[in-house]
């Protein structure tokens, strides 16, 4: 009690006050706390800002050069074709340097629809149907009156079987490569199985001899030749070396092809379209190069148009337009500047437009077999019963087919790009064919852009091309084909 009461007195003489806890520190440390907070906020919200107005800048910019290079639809269309690309550094200037460049059409996606100005007072709408390969359908392209005038002048010009025999030489040509039956063997066997099946077998024989096979037409010459004793259908490479290269040729010139047994039933011809043509052909032309945005000068160099009929049972089994191209190889249209003698030739056709002159009754589409396809295999075109390459009987198992419409153009690239503005190697999503006619008649026409992939052997090509005109230019006559008759053969 006592100790108690001395305590009370002392606290009470020497008053100590608490102070309260709203007194503290706190509200200053959050008031600073607030400041920063603040501050840093709005550097943010300002750089924000600028981020978001120069955006805007950016934006509305690309809009405008978009709507200049809309009209004319693709990405290289603000620059003239005939100026090299932008380089992103100083270059020296030396012999590769390339002065001529090859635009190629922004597909986008497909079903993208773009405006293309390829007439007077008239816009044109290219729908991109694949991306693989890069495949464009421009409707009204033609009209009635020039589809009439183009079939007209193939008939008065006069058609000719497309194909009407067998091309020979093929041991000529072994001999000439010095090909043993080892080295032969390996390149037919796709997938080095050590065995020859019939697909592999199928594929090479089309495009050797123009022949189309099934499956069963091979067996039958297996036995006829005594080529299969096991009959498993499969060729070892003892029972390979047993047959000359010409074998399946001669057997099959001996027992007789039909027309329906070819790669392609059909007929046509070649109409010139350079000075002094037809001013609807030459009108054509012109409107190819402005739909592929090419240098004049290419365009003008390349094929004649060919133009094809179709009567009722025609096609045209699933085939390349150009063939791939190697060192060895020379390009058909640049054979003469190659300045060197090789046994391969191929087209080199980096375009393809096609042209529908009618509207076919029954059948006759194109088709594009394994257009965007995930993959590209060429083994899995021929697949137990299903064969993707025949047009007479499997079209509608093919990714795309285009429905023949008159006036209709469709164009392709069978070449990829080499991304530096040239070819690269060949866009084998580009296999294609006529479906067969069940009614009716189909007229097509074809313009094919010939571009060398190398290009040092193009830009010869036309150099020679140009000087032979300037020398010659008073003889030539107003009718004649520059190219002589090397497209008749093509």
């Amino acid at each position: 009690m006592m100790e108690a009461q001395q305590s009370v007195p002392e606290e009470s003489a020497h008053p100590v006050p608490a102070p309260p806890r709203r007194e503290r520190v706190f509200l200053q440390k959050s008031s600073v706390c607030s400041r920063s907070y603040f501050m840093v906020v709005m550097v943010f919200f300002h750089v924000y800002i600028i981020n978001v107005i120069a955006l805007l800048l950016y934006v509305h910019y690309n809009n405008g050069q978009g709507e200049l290079g809309g009209a004319r639809g693709g990405e290289n269309s603000g620059r003239a074709p005939f100026d090299p690309p932008p380089h992103q550094g100083p270059e020296p200037r030396s012999r590769s340097e390339r002065l001529m460049y090859l635009p190629r059409i922004e597909g986008i996606r497909v079903g993208h629809v773009q405006k293309v100005s390829l007439v007077p007072d008239r816009l044109h709408e290219m729908r991109t149907l694949s991306l693989k390969p890069l495949l464009f359908e421009i409707p009204g392209f033609l009209s009635e009156e020039e589809c009439r005038l183009v079939v007209q002048l193939a008939q008065l010009k006069g058609l000719t079987e497309s194909q009407v025999m067998v091309p020979e030489g093929q041991e000529e040509l072994a001999e000439q490569l010095d090909l043993s039956p080892e080295e032969i063997f390996n390149l037919l066997d796709l997938n080095q199985d050590g065995q020859l099946q019939l697909q592999e077998i199928l594929t090479q024989s089309r495009v050797r001899d123009g022949i189309w096979l099934t499956p069963e037409n091979l067996r039958e010459i297996y036995t006829g030749l005594k080529a299969d004793p096991d009959g498993d259908g499969l060729l070892s490479l003892a029972e390979f070396k047993q047959l000359s290269s010409n074998a399946f040729q001669r057997f099959l010139q001996q027992r007789g092809v039909q027309s329906s047994q070819l790669v392609r039933n059909s007929r046509h011809t070649w109409l010139y379209q350079g000075e002094g043509a037809h001013h609807v052909l030459r009108e054509l032309q012109k409107r190819v190069t402005r739909l592929t945005r090419l240098p004049p000068q290419l365009v003008e160099l390349s094929e004649p148009l060919q133009v094809v009929r179709y009567e009722q049972g025609g096609h045209y089994h699933a085939h390349h337009d150009s063939g791939p191209v190697y060192p060895e190889t020379a390009c058909t249209h640049t054979r003469l500047a190659a300045n060197s003698s090789t046994p391969f030739e191929t087209s080199c056709r980096y375009i393809t437009v096609l042209f529908y002159l009618n509207s076919v009754e029954g059948g006759g589409e194109t088709t594009f077999p394994v257009a965007d396809n995930r993959t590209y295999e060429e083994m899995s075109l021929i697949q137990n019963d299903v064969d993707l390459l025949d047009t007479r009987k499997n079209c509608d198992k093919g990714n795309l087919r285009v429905t023949p419409t008159k006036g209709t153009a469709v164009l392709w690239y069978n070449y990829l790009s080499d991304g530096k503005g040239w070819v690269g190697e060949l866009d084998e999503y580009s296999l294609h064919g006529g479906c067969v006619v069940t009614r009716g008649t189909k007229w097509i026409a074809n313009n094919w852009i010939n571009v060398d992939p190398d290009y040092e052997r193009q830009v010869r090509y036309q150099q020679l091309v140009s000087q032979a005109h300037s020398t010659a230019s008073e003889r030539s006559k107003p009718n004649a084909d520059p190219h002589g008759d090397a497209h008749q053969d093509l």
